[in-house]
C-alpha cells in the first residue's frame, strides 16, 4: 500500500545516529557534573539537572519553552541565576561536549537516506525529544553525517524552541503546526516504542519503527506502517511504500 506523505520525521539517537543512550548520558552527566564543580557540588548538580528534566517532561504549556521550564526550576531549587550560570553551561558545550563524540557511531546509511529524502522532496524534521539546546543536536548531527551545515532540514527540535516532549502529542502537533502539514501526511521514524511510535501515532502520524529485532512488536499497532534498520526503512521509502504529497 502507497501512502502519501509530506513530511518525515526522523528521531536522532539510535536512529540516524550510532548512540547507547543510556551509557552516553551517563559520561554526559560525570564530564558536565565535573565541568560545573566550582558553582555546585557535582551530586546535588546532577539531582536539580534530573528535576529540571523531569519538569520539561512534564511541560505541555504552550506559553513556556522547555529551556524556559528547566532554568525556571533548576535556579529556583539551586539558586543558581541563570543569565550568570548559563554562559558556563555554553562553554562546556563548545569545549568539552565534543569529547562524548567516541561514545557514538555513523550509520553509513544516515547521509545518503536524508539526502535521498530531499532530493524526493519531502519536507524534513529533526524530532529528537528536545531536552538538550541547540548546540548538543547539532553537534550529535555532525557526529552522524548529517549536519544542518549541509542539509536544509524544515526543523530541529530542542529545548529552547518546543514546548512539549515526546511522547505528549503536543509535542507532534506543535510539530506539524510548524510545518503546515495533517498528521496523516507525515511519518515518524523512530526507535523508541513510547516515544516515538505510541507517541506520533497518537498525534494522528504514520510510524516506522527502527529495530534491529523486525520479527515482532510489543503490541500490534494500526499506525506502525513497517519496522526494521535504518537500511530498511531506505528501501521501504525507495520502493515506493510511500510517495511524498504534491
Amino acid at each position: 500500500m502507497k501512502r502519501l506523505v509530506k513530511a518525515i520525521l526522523f528521531d536522532l539517537d539510535d536512529t540516524l545516529l550510532g548512540n547507547d543512550i543510556n551509557g552516553f548520558l551517563q559520561s554526559y552527566l560525570s564530564l558536565l557534573a565535573n565541568y560545573v564543580s566550582l558553582y555546585i557540588d557535582e551530586g546535588e548538580f546532577v539531582d536539580e539537572l534530573m528535576n529540571g528534566t523531569q519538569a520539561m517532561i512534564r511541560n505541555t504549556d504552550p506559553e513556556n519553552t522547555n529551556a524556559e521550564v528547566f532554568w525556571s526550576v533548576f535556579s529556583d531549587r539551586t539558586g543558581l541565576n541563570r543569565e550568570k550560570f548559563e554562559p558556563h553551561v555554553a562553554k562546556f558545550y563548545q569545549d568539552e561536549f565534543g569529547k562524548l563524540r567516541s561514545k557514538t557511531h555513523r550509520l553509513p546509511e544516515a547521509a545518503s537516506l536524508i539526502r535521498s529524502c530531499l532530493d524526493q522532496g519531502y519536507r524534513l524534521v529533526i524530532a529528537t525529544n528536545p531536552l538538550f539546546p541547540r548546540t548538543a543536536i547539532e553537534q550529535r548531527l555532525a557526529w552522524a553525517g548529517v549536519p544542518t551545515t549541509e542539509f536544509s532540514y524544515d526543523l530541529v527540535t530542542s529545548y529552547e524552541n518546543m514546548h512539549a516532549c515526546k511522547p505528549h502529542r503536543e509535542y507532534y502537533d506543535e510539530i506539524l503546526s510548524h510545518l503546515a502539514v495533517e498528521p496523516e501526511l507525515a511519518i515518524m521514524v523512530g526507535d523508541d516504542w513510547d516515544n516515538d511510535i505510541g507517541g506520533a501515532t497518537r498525534a494522528g502520524l504514520h510510524a516506522y519503527w527502527i529495530t534491529q529485532d523486525a520479527g515482532k512488536s510489543p503490541i500490534e499497532h494500526p499506525g506502525l506502517v513497517g519496522k526494521g534498520s535504518l537500511d530498511a526503512f531506505y528501501r521501504f521509502m525507495n520502493e515506493g511504500s510511500i510517495k511524498p504529497a504534491v
